[in-house]
């Protein structure tokens, strides 16, 4: 007040400062103006706060023991800035060093260009969604896809010791292996058995019937053979029936041979192995099996 001391109040009251208006200091921000109010400053002071309303700027250390709320963004100088607990809604970091960090939640923004990872990523426990993946190498403890698109596999795939697949449909191109165990069903479009001198096998049925009491002449009669046809899914003309007869019978052995008949329908003869005794045949099963091949 040194500078007061010689001076009248009417002429330096314009050096004083005051809040603007004729209030006293309250719970409402009012402006720290000079005494003459011809100039009025950013600082706003009340009995309940402080705000400037223009650029605050401090020098030394700063200590704000409550939330603190940024407008816009957050610029830190050059050096180590260390923040206990900060609760943003959106960052926009150029460059951060962090050591650990525990995030309850967070939204990873979109990443439209490539992302570059040092060494590894590792995901905690929940759900991860990734758009599209490219990796040269991917080592995977536990994961768990409900829809995946494979890409294309141009060179050789070789798996360690088997490969797994759940349920469902999976189609794959063309299979080398030296020994296939399958435990469930399997559908086989094209089978190559033997390499490329074998056959190719591109279809495969099943049927069987039963035979009740019948006798067979000698094969020199004109009796000496028993014909019938039975259902069998999927067979064609021109298809390899095999079979095998399983048949209780007294004197001579009988002979059977199996055909396609019709689309979906079988044929078998049964012959007497004999020209000198009879044939009894008191019951049994016919067992087929056909099989569709290329070269």
């Amino acid at each position: 007040m040194a500078t007061l001391g010689t001076q009248n109040i009417s002429t330096s009251y314009s050096q004083v400062l005051k809040t603007f208006g004729s209030d006293i200091v309250g719970p409402t921000l009012a402006a720290v103006a000079s005494g003459n109010e011809a100039g009025v400053s950013a600082l706003q002071i009340s009995t309940t706060g402080v705000k400037s309303s223009g650029t605050f700027a401090v020098d030394g250390a700063s200590t704000l023991l409550g939330p603190v709320t940024f407008g816009s963004h957050i610029t830190a100088s050059t050096g180590t800035a260390t923040i206990a607990t900060a609760s943003i809604s959106t960052a926009t970091i150029s460059t951060a060093t962090i050591s650990t960090a525990t995030i309850s939640t967070a939204t990873i923004p979109l990443q439209l260009g490539p992302v570059t990872f040092g060494t590894n990523v590792t995901m905690s426990t929940g759900t991860a969604t990734i758009g599209t993946l490219s990796a040269s190498t991917a080592t995977i403890s536990t994961a768990t896809i409900s829809t995946a698109t494979i890409p294309r596999i141009n060179g050789v795939t070789t798996f360690a010791t088997g490969f797994t697949s759940s349920t469902g449909t999976n189609t794959i191109g063309t299979i080398e292996s030296a020994t296939i165990n399958n435990t469930g069903i399997v559908t086989v479009g094209t089978l190559e058995i033997g390499g490329t001198a074998g056959p190719n096998i591109t279809s495969a049925s099943f049927g069987s019937t039963t035979i009740g009491s019948l006798t067979l002449g000698t094969m020199t009669t004109a009796t000496s053979n028993s014909t019938g046809t039975f259902a069998m899914t999927g067979i064609v003309a021109g298809d390899i029936v095999l079979g095998q007869a399983n048949l209780a019978f007294t004197g001579a052995y009988p002979i059977a041979t199996f055909s396609v008949a019709a689309s979906n329908f079988a044929r078998y003869s049964l012959y007497n192995a004999s020209a000198s005794s009879l044939s009894t045949i008191t019951g049994g099963t016919l067992t087929t099996l056909s099989l569709r091949t290329t070269a």
